[in-house]
This record gives structure tokens, sequence and C-alpha cells, in this order.
């Protein structure tokens, strides 16, 4: 082999190894934060049955809910599962900027959420319902993933397509959540586009830097599995938003 083939190959596998590891170090940025054993690194919490109490009576309340949590949670064959009742599964541990990858499969009637830093919600519908117009901003038929519990018709509240499977089959969401801004994809289609997602608890502030994931129930069974989460440094969450904000 001559010595200009012999480099060019070198310089081809260097390459194509730097590629795989650079992959791989992104893959291996993500991290599970459900072990598919046991509820461990998780509690029970309604934060809406709590945000008016104070002193011993919100102590009380708040412990009930950690205490009643095991009985509408279980885990089974890997999944976090609901039975429709109780408080919602909340992350012992809190986060800031993340990407976060979930599956969950739900039943007819649906209605449930995923909570960011502690604020509602991606929302989680049963595309079939009929849209009802008593009820205008209550829009299950335009789909799963849009953040509910913005203001009606601000960007991002509702969906930008229907990327919801059939009832009975698991669906995947990836949520990049940085700073206020929200970028939900479901089943790999983009539904928020970097939207800001309002502070559900006091509008005129943005979200909190951190705090819990929470997986909302809403009275029917919901089961969730593949919980992974990877966490921004502060440069790679900066390119993100000038990227994003340059694309406007």
């Amino acid at each position: 082999m001559n010595t200009p083939t012999m480099i060019k190959k070198l310089t081809l596998g260097g390459l194509v190894l730097a590629l795989c590891l650079v992959t791989h170090a992104e893959d291996s940025a993500f991290r599970p934060i459900f072990n598919g054993k046991d509820l461990t690194g998780w509690y029970g919490l309604n934060p809406h049955t709590v945000v008016k109490l104070e002193g011993e009576k919100k102590a009380e309340t708040l412990k009930k809910m950690r205490d009643e949590f095991a009985k509408d949670w279980k885990v089974e064959n890997g999944e976090l599962v609901n039975d429709g009742h109780g408080p919602y599964a909340t992350t012992e541990e809190e986060f800031g900027d993340i990407e976060f990858l979930i599956e969950y499969k739900t039943v007819a009637g649906a209605d449930s959420g995923i909570y960011l830093r502690g604020s509602p919600q991606v929302q989680i519908w049963d595309k079939s319902q009929i849209f009802d117009p008593a009820k205008p901003t209550r829009r299950p038929h335009l789909g799963s993933g849009g953040l509910f519990n913005n203001t009606p018709d601000t960007p991002g509240r509702d969906p930008l397509v229907v990327a919801d499977k059939p009832m009975g089959e698991w669906n995947s969401f990836r949520i990049r959540q940085i700073g206020a801004r929200t970028w939900v994809w479901l089943n790999d289609k983009l539904v928020v586009d970097g939207n800001v997602m309002e502070n559900y608890w006091d509008k005129t502030q943005p979200l909190p830097a951190k705090g819990p994931i929470m997986l909302q129930t809403h009275g029917g069974e919901i089961r969730w599995r593949n919980l992974q989460v990877r966490e921004f440094g502060a440069e790679e969450a900066k390119k993100i938003l000038t990227e994003a904000d340059a694309k406007e």
C-alpha cells in the first residue's frame, strides 16, 4: 500500500472513530430517573391541594400524600403504573435545563400531563374525544403535547400537529426545557417549537430555575416507561437559544 493511500485510510478511520465517540458521548449523557423496579427516587404530591395551605396543615397534607403514594402507583413489567387516582408521581431530584425522554400508554378518555419544574404542563389527551363548544379552550381533538396551562391561543398552547398514536399504543415524548422555553416532540414530530411555558402558579414570573418532574394522574390508568434525562450545561443551553432566536 502506498503512503498517500495509507494516510487517507488512517484519516478516514480517525474520523469514523471520532464520530462514534461523539455519538456515544451524547447517548451516555442520558441517564434513567426511574429504575424500573420500585418507586425509589419518587414521591406523591398534588401541588394544587397544598398551594394555599400553610404551617402544620400543609405539613400533614404533604406527609399524607407521601404515605399514600404506593397505594395508587406501582411498578409492573418495568413500567411505572398509575390507576387514575392519588397524588402525582414526583421526582425527589430537581432539574433545570434538560432534555427529557419518556414513553406513555393510556386509556380512552385520558387526561394527563407532565409537569416541568413543578409547573403544569405538557398535556396528554385522548385525541378521539369530541370537541365541546361549551368548553372552547379544551381541545383534545388537536392532540397531545401542547402547553395546556398557557393562556389560550398563545403560541405552544395547542400542538402544531396531531401526532398521537392510536389509543392503546405506546407514545414517546422528547421534551427540551431551557429557561422558560419548551420544545416538545411527540412520536418524532415537533408539536411545540421553543415557546415560553408560563408559570402556572404566578404568571407574572418566569418558571423557576429548577424543580421536579411530575407525572399527573387524572382519572384513568396510565403507564410510563423509559424515563431518561440529559442535563444541559450553560454554554450548550445558550447555543440552543441563540440558534432558536436566529430562526425567528
